[in-house]
């Protein structure tokens, strides 16, 4: 599975793909948002103020409707552009010539270090996901108990499981019992 700034923190929504009805909001654990930042490059408080937890949540819940309205072919509102908008208007980077192993490139630089620039961040890598026409990959696992956002990196976009191994087994082996179970009422 293709891990993205935009989808990990979607998914920090957590909710066990097994069907045990848990569900853990990883926003809250400090563990995780020291993982997110490092794994981005990002810094910010942690843990993050009750405030900033607030506003990510909101925020998360917005972005996920915008990502089950696009993988279900639907396209942007304004009122989704406007959000996206506000949000990026948060940001505030500098950019910079930058010289690595492959030779230079420009890098867009966040010049804070707070949870509305972790913001502003998620909703840049989400719209130029949008922008370079991939809005029609964005999926919600058909797992009913797991419903992880994904991006459908295969050829033909058919996609249908966060993880193959994982949810797409697990579907598989639910639909096989209860294909039985149908059979053997029959019988």
């Amino acid at each position: 599975m293709i891990h993205s700034l935009w989808s990990d923190f979607l998914n920090s929504q957590w909710h066990d793909w097994r069907g045990s009805g848990r569900s853990e909001d990883r926003l809250l654990l400090p563990t995780w948002q020291t993982r997110y930042l490092d794994t981005y490059g990002l810094s910010a408080p942690v843990p993050a103020h009750e405030e900033d937890i607030l506003m990510l949540q909101h925020f998360r819940t917005q972005l996920h409707h915008i990502a089950l309205r696009l993988s279900q072919g639907g396209s942007l509102t304004e009122e989704n552009l406007d959000l996206l908008n506000k949000v990026l208007a948060q940001g505030d980077n500098t950019r910079r010539l930058l010289r690595d192993a492959d030779g230079l490139r420009l890098a867009s630089l966040p010049n804070r270090s707070d949870w509305q620039q972790v913001m502003a961040e998620i909703a840049t890598d989400f719209a130029r996901n949008i922008i370079e026409g991939a809005s029609d990959r964005i999926r919600i696992c058909d797992n009913p108990d797991c419903l992880w956002v994904f991006y459908d990196d295969t050829r033909n976009r058919t996609k249908r499981y966060c993880d193959d191994k994982m949810c797409g087994n697990l579907m598989k082996v639910r639909r096989f019992r209860a294909k039985k179970k149908v059979e053997q009422a029959r019988d």
